[in-house]
């Protein structure tokens, strides 16, 4: 299980409040989706769960499967299974990507049995039409922006995480390739039913895609309203905070 209990984050440079006691909750195997406009805190949130350091956690705290990640590592954050396909994916000069993904397979002391991590690499470049040579290149290097959005599916699919972030997927993404990614990240679900998911949205075509259990609005930093697919769909229709919120929530109560 993942929580968020009362989460306060300010910039570390400007000391500006990003997070107001904001809280969540996500149970094994529930696709959660926040949507908001810009500036309510969305990113600063997926950024915060993975300890970066433009930020401080003032109060609160994050928790998944009973450990506290408030004070660990990026890294160490990665190693218990979470994983933020991020908004605008780097690149990293340098760093082949098969060598980056076979790295952290071995740290995570799962199989890297070179045959079978070669044949799985092929299998799935091959699933997210990206170009046969992208396991020898550089990370994203020579990628347009959505074949780096896709190699982040292929890390994603390699390393198998248990609560996936998925940072405004739907950016940068052309229809077919919105399909192409989405499809492949609904086969992992399909096939490793308690893993947990965050999608972190403006849009809710993305939700058509990859369907939410729960769907919340963020204002000012948190939480403001909970629904299904309807408050999604409310949203495209009225804008945020065009809603009716107690119509909305009276089955969540």
């Amino acid at each position: 299980m993942f929580k968020i209990d009362k989460l306060n984050v300010e910039t570390k440079d400007t000391k500006r409040k990003i997070l107001k006691d904001f809280s969540l909750t996500i149970n094994d195997g529930e696709i959660h989706a926040i949507m908001g406009p810009n500036g309510v805190g969305k990113s600063t949130l997926s950024k915060v769960i993975m300890h970066h350091p433009d930020y401080v956690i003032n109060a609160g705290t994050i928790t998944y499967n009973k450990k506290i990640l408030n004070d660990l590592s990026t890294d160490t954050i990665a190693r218990l299974g979470i994983y933020l396909l991020m908004q605008d994916p780097s690149i990293i000069d340098g760093v082949g990507m098969s060598e980056a993904l076979r790295t952290a397979l071995k740290e995570r002391e799962k199989d890297s049995n070179i045959y079978t991590f070669i044949t799985k690499m092929k299998q799935e470049i091959d699933s997210l039409n990206l170009p046969k040579d992208v396991m020898h290149r550089s990370i994203n290097k020579g990628l347009s922006g959505g074949e780096r959005k896709k190699n982040e599916v292929l890390g994603l699919k390699v390393l198998k995480p248990s609560f996936i972030i998925l940072d405004e997927l739907d950016s940068g993404l052309d229809v077919d390739s919105l399909k192409v990614v989405a499809n492949n990240i609904n086969e992992y679900l399909k096939e490793h039913q308690d893993t947990s998911v965050l999608i972190i949205t403006h849009y809710s075509r993305i939700l058509d895609l990859i369907k939410p259990d729960f769907v919340h609005e963020m204002k000012d930093g948190k939480i403001i309203k909970t629904g299904d697919i309807t408050l999604a769909k409310q949203i495209e229709k009225t804008g945020f905070s065009g809603v009716n919120e107690v119509e909305l929530n009276k089955n969540y109560e």
